[in-house]
């Protein structure tokens, strides 16, 4: 990469994408932020192109164009597709896993599989291809009497493919839909039925080089649609930064005891990893267990934390790709970060778009920083184009102050339909 005037290009149009199209123009070494294929918010920060994740050739053929010096890649779709190697064989410097390293996202059943190999430790589990054997287990578990169990596709389901079953009608009904009716399609081909782990969940996501981690400040995402946890889950309803129930000793053991050896382990089967790798934790009485990896920025964790990110993210960006991580020192603001997401009503199920959105400067003039999700540009006017519409971070030196702050500015926003839970930050404060 060259040292300066970088052009940067990132994929995705997702509240993380605003994210990190947001914090890298920041940087006094960035000269162009390109989007592809971006959304409302991100056309007020670089150029919006129209090219699609998936569209390797169109991708790979911009990048050479328009002289890129990075692509980052914000969505799991692109990345357990081959992005990465596709860019990288061309001479891109890209930020993002390899194909080998995505599957820890891409596939449940070779993460647990890789976590059970290396005595890393995650929740007891097993790996059903047949949606007989899958049922018959499920009737004897809970004849026994014992309690909820986990229902998991194995493959991408875009954040919704996991069942918290609390009785066996719901857990013949996970069956059903994953592997019957194949809802999430090739996911469901294969299941995973895990035991059911209680504590609060934290999202811990570290830079890595392929040997080396740098953590990033936690975070704790809400993903059940309605207040009080209820509901079904989603892509998350919002989120905060740092996690007070993730403290240093557990924050150090989670790194040294989970993720540092989890690289190890892709190491030995000759998968660098580098780029993001994000640890889905739940904190138990026996100390943290990992639920789940991803292969990416969290959404919306990414609009909390890189916020509180006070090293030029080019810098850390750089320092993965070629490898050296090590020479660099990451620093944080000590402060609080709060973001709560205005959804379409209906989502995560079915939903209407189209509706003009109003209020945006208000909300930014009440302190807020707003990152555009579903949005996109009609007629000279920003409408909803999806689930998730908008994520409204606020920052402060206190919690009680962030969530304060958030929710003034939420008022400030109308579009029809608009949805939003009233309890984000509530358990810290």
């Amino acid at each position: 990469m060259r040292p300066n005037n970088l052009n940067i290009l990132v994929i995705g149009s997702g509240g993380r994408e605003h994210a990190l199209a947001w914090k890298l123009a920041q940087s006094n070494r960035v000269a162009n932020v390109y989007c592809a294929p971006g959304n409302a918010g991100m056309s007020m920060i670089g150029e919006i192109i129209p090219i699609k994740p998936l569209e390797f050739d169109k991708i790979i053929q911009f990048s050479r164009e328009r002289a890129v010096d990075l692509v980052v890649v914000g969505p799991e779709t692109p990345l357990i597709a081959g992005l990465a190697d596709a860019l990288e064989s061309e001479g891109v410097a890209v930020f993002g896993p390899s194909r080998a390293a995505a599957q820890i996202e891409g596939s449940k059943v070779f993460t647990k599989q890789l976590l059970a190999e290396n005595g890393i430790t995650t929740g007891t589990f097993t790996v059903f291809s047949n949606p007989d054997e899958a049922a018959s287990e499920i009737r004897q578990h809970f004849a026994e009497g014992r309690g909820p169990l986990v229902i998991k596709a194995d493959g991408e389901a875009a954040g919704k493919g996991v069942v918290i079953a609390e009785n066996e009608d719901a857990a013949l009904q996970a069956i059903d839909q994953m592997m019957v009716r194949k809802v999430f399609g090739a996911s469901g081909e294969r299941i995973i039925i895990e035991e059911y782990l209680v504590g609060q969940e934290a999202s811990l996501m570290v830079f890595a080089d392929g040997e080396k981690v740098a953590p990033m400040t936690p975070a704790q995402d809400y993903k059940r649609a309605y207040d009080g946890d209820k509901g079904p889950n989603t892509g998350g309803m919002g989120c905060y930064s740092p996690v007070p129930a993730l403290t240093p000793d557990l924050y150090d053991f989670a790194v040294k005891n989970i993720i540092q050896p989890t690289l190890s382990a892709l190491m030995k089967k000759g998968i660098h990893y580098k780029g993001v790798l994000y640890a889905g934790l739940i904190l138990t009485e026996d100390g943290p267990k990992l639920l789940e990896y991803n292969c990416r920025f969290g959404d919306p964790e990414t609009q909390v934390v890189l916020p509180l990110l006070e090293t030029d993210l080019v810098d850390v960006m750089e320092a993965v790709v070629e490898g050296r991580l090590d020479e660099i020192e990451i620093k944080w603001y000590n402060r609080r970060a709060v973001c709560v997401v205005l959804a379409s009503g209906g989502y995560p199920g079915d939903y209407d778009t189209g509706f003009p959105i109003n209020g945006l400067a208000d909300a930014e003039s009440a302190g807020a920083i707003v990152f555009h999700a579903g949005t996109k540009i009609a007629d000279g006017q920003i409408v909803t184009a999806g689930g998730r519409v908008l994520g409204i971070t606020a920052i402060s030196d206190t919690f009680a102050d962030a969530v304060s702050k958030a929710y003034s500015a939420v008022e400030k926003i109308r579009f029809q339909n608009m949805y939003y839970r009233k309890d984000i930050g509530a358990r810290v404060l």
